[in-house]
């Protein structure tokens, strides 16, 4: 959220003063989520924003979920190249070993391929990983919302993506800065990180598993500044050595045993076709799949920023502890 300056100015906090934020805010929320069984109106939407808690919200419209079958999506897509991340592991954007010892924050090498050549090696058993997970508004970008334009890989499906949820737009009072398709198998992981977006998740086919942690709980991730690098083509692990460190959990999969402190109090939630996710700015997520083929949507509000909240997001981060 913040960049890497802002945490080096930032003075250091003790361990024992967040241990016990997390604890007051653990006592007085627990780890329960709500579960709507209709979209809220824009003024049920506004409060869930100003209580900062996940909320699953059920019949969300969105043509997609009634559309999107392979043989579809494939006849609409044709030969458009699409852009495709490739890893060894399945681990794009996270914290990896490389052969000289070191740990490097690893971006994925990304391929192009069209929409089918990816539904093969989804379902082939090809050793190496595939995730559609380019996002910076790969269905909508932020141009589309100002002009009206933008260049996207996925224009011919965007009749079936609404590019708002009304009752966002309409409590939030913008329009989404990204909206964003996600195509990837069983393999693909999300490590755990925070956004600074208020984000709406829709799973479109598929099973999505979250493991969330509020943003009280951020000092559990242990982030350090890690050297960055990248895929090859070859998928060797190549140095970075002119890109600047980057800041990432250390925390490789908070689903393990040990893996968080006890302090932590981590939320379970599982999403299947229809479901629609409201995470809030700040929370921490891991993401995992299910099935050979999982298809999902998100649109990404930009977060607030006048007023307190923000200031408190970036104290509880945790990685300037004394």
């Amino acid at each position: 959220m913040a960049d890497d300056q802002d945490s080096e100015q930032r003075p250091p906090i003790s361990r024992e003063l967040l241990k016990w934020i997390s604890r007051e805010y653990f006592d007085m929320n627990g780890s329960s989520y709500h579960v709507l069984d209709r979209p809220p109106t824009p003024l049920e939407f506004a409060r869930l924003v100003h209580l900062s808690r996940p909320v699953v919200i059920k019949g969300v419209e969105c043509p997609a979920l009634t559309k999107w079958t392979d043989d579809y999506l494939v006849q609409m897509m044709g030969d458009q190249s699409i852009s495709v991340a490739v890893t060894p592991n399945g681990r794009a954007d996270a914290v990896t070993r490389a052969p000289d010892g070191k740990l490097y924050f690893a971006e994925p090498f990304i391929d192009s391929m069209t929409l089918r050549d990816l539904f093969e090696k989804l379902r082939s058993g090809d050793t190496n990983v595939y995730y559609l997970q380019s996002q910076n508004g790969n269905v909508y970008s932020q141009d589309f919302f100002s002009d009206g334009e933008d260049a996207s890989e996925f224009a011919s499906l965007r009749a079936d993506v609404p590019p708002e949820v009304d009752f966002v737009r309409d409590a939030l009072d913008r329009t989404p800065d990204a909206v964003n398709l996600w195509i990837g198998g069983s393999d693909s992981v999300t490590s755990i990180h925070s956004d600074s977006y208020e984000n709406m998740y829709t799973v479109v086919r598929g099973t999505k598993h979250f493991t969330l942690l509020p943003p009280s709980e951020g000092w559990c991730l242990q982030e350090r500044l890690y050297p960055h690098a990248v895929y090859t083509r070859e998928l060797d692990l190549l140095p970075s050595h002119e890109a600047s460190p980057v800041r990432w959990s250390s925390v490789s999969d908070p689903d393990l045993p040990d893996a968080l402190p006890p302090e932590a109090h981590p939320i379970q939630i599982t999403l299947t076709a229809g479901d629609t996710l409201y995470l809030p700015v700040g929370w921490w997520h891991f993401v995992r799949q299910s099935g050979d083929v999982t298809i999902a949507l998100n649109w990404w509000y930009d977060a607030e920023l006048e007023g307190v909240n923000w200031v408190w997001l970036n104290m509880l981060r945790g990685d300037h502890v004394l």
